[in-house]
């Protein structure tokens, strides 16, 4: 690494650097008006949620779920003659009972790394196999609770993405190996899907936990004029232990779509009942303890209608989470550390891919040192 690498402003122009700063504090202006109107008016935000039920308060339970989390990274290295792109996903056991035995099947982790041709939505391609790979954990784990990042709804965004340009590309001629592997995997992909969106065993409860949100369900409900999501203002209103009712997940402007790589009426089936699963999805929050933000916990309806069910799931978050300084479920937190590593670890693979290559060839290695070079002169990241 150089020196200056560690610098903030270096190699930037310094009147650009002046014009940021400046307009770094217009910036700091506007939030603090946001983070005041909230201060302002936080105890009638709370007289709100206690006067429509909606505030709860948790209890402690002796039952201590088993959790599990699982998160998932892809990364698209773009070399000179190809691009080389690679998706992981690995599922993570949370803090255990110590009298709690099941059995898991191995491997924990799922990968696929390929080279591919030069092409624009290689990304869109290796991020739907991603969410394949994750669902597929996340079904086969054996705990109580098996934590997802991000949104439900993101699998089928990036799957709808995906598909869309892989037919685009097949239109033209163009097969892509990433693009055969995500078609391989789709109908697992919708059957797992199905099972995480409806949640319908009792010993089980799949919930998705996204650090970042737009959404703003409850401040829509009760008109909360703000520029911040729900779970940005619930963080300054809910006291540790207490949660918020499952409410409907927020619905888009246009109806959910997601195209299907073949015909195929049980595909067609399985879509359907995916996208009306996710049309009953619940989102309630929660704040465990005080030195965690709230979190955001979507949820089948099969668990919100039940108490038992969030009983359990609040026991299993608030055991989760007892560790300052981790604002996250202690398997989601240990996963992503985990897998977001992969887009470090690229340099590694190509490097060793480069080995073998000059291993098998008889000629000069000049020309496959250059092929197996990043087309910029460094990352650009």
């Amino acid at each position: 690494m150089e020196k200056n690498e560690s610098i903030p402003f270096a190699k930037l122009p310094e009147a650009l650097v002046e014009e940021m700063l400046s307009r770094s504090e217009q910036v700091g202006d506007r939030l603090y008006d946001s983070f005041k109107e909230i201060q302002n008016n936080k105890t009638n935000m709370r007289k709100q949620l206690q006067e429509q039920n909606i505030l709860k308060q948790d209890t402690e339970l002796r039952y201590l779920p088993t959790t599990c989390g699982v998160d998932g990274s892809y990364a698209v290295e773009k070399l000179l003659a190809t691009d080389f792109a690679a998706c992981a996903a690995v599922a993570i056991e949370g803090l255990t009972p110590p009298s709690e035995k099941k059995y898991w099947e191995k491997p924990h982790h799922r990968i696929f790394i390929h080279p591919e041709r030069h092409n624009p939505d290689t990304v869109k391609f290796i991020r739907g196999l991603m969410m394949e790979m994750e669902l597929e954990l996340a079904t086969k784990a054996p705990h109580d609770i098996v934590f997802l990042d991000g949104s439900l709804t993101t699998p089928l965004i990036y799957m709808n993405q995906a598909i869309n340009k892989i037919l685009e590309w097949e239109n033209k001629g163009i097969q892509t190996e990433v693009g055969k592997e995500l078609k391989e995997r789709f109908r697992r992909f919708l059957e797992d899907y199905k099972t995480i969106l409806e949640s319908s065993r009792t010993d089980k409860l799949w919930v998705s936990m996204p650090k970042y949100t737009t959404r703003r369900e409850l401040s829509n409900k009760l008109n909360w004029s703000s520029h911040y999501d729900d779970r940005a203002i619930l963080t300054t209103i809910l006291f540790p232990g207490e949660f918020t009712l499952p409410v409907p997940l927020e619905t888009p402007q246009q109806p959910w779509h997601l195209r299907l790589p073949f015909k195929d009426k049980e595909l067609e089936r399985l879509k359907d009942e995916v996208i009306s699963a996710i049309n009953r999805l619940y989102v309630m929050y929660y704040r465990p303890h005080n030195w965690t933000p709230v979190f955001r916990i979507e949820m089948a309806s099969s668990i919100a209608f039940n108490n038992s069910r969030i009983a359990v799931l609040l026991q299993g978050l608030k055991y989760q989470s007892g560790t300052p300084g981790i604002l996250e479920p202690y398997p989601l937190y240990i996963a992503d550390r985990m897998v977001k590593r992969l887009g470090r670890a690229m340099p590694a693979f190509r490097q060793t891919a480069t080995r073998r290559m000059t291993e098998l060839h008889q000629g000069g290695i000049g020309e496959i040192f250059f092929s197996m070079h990043g087309y910029r002169t460094k990352s650009g990241r």
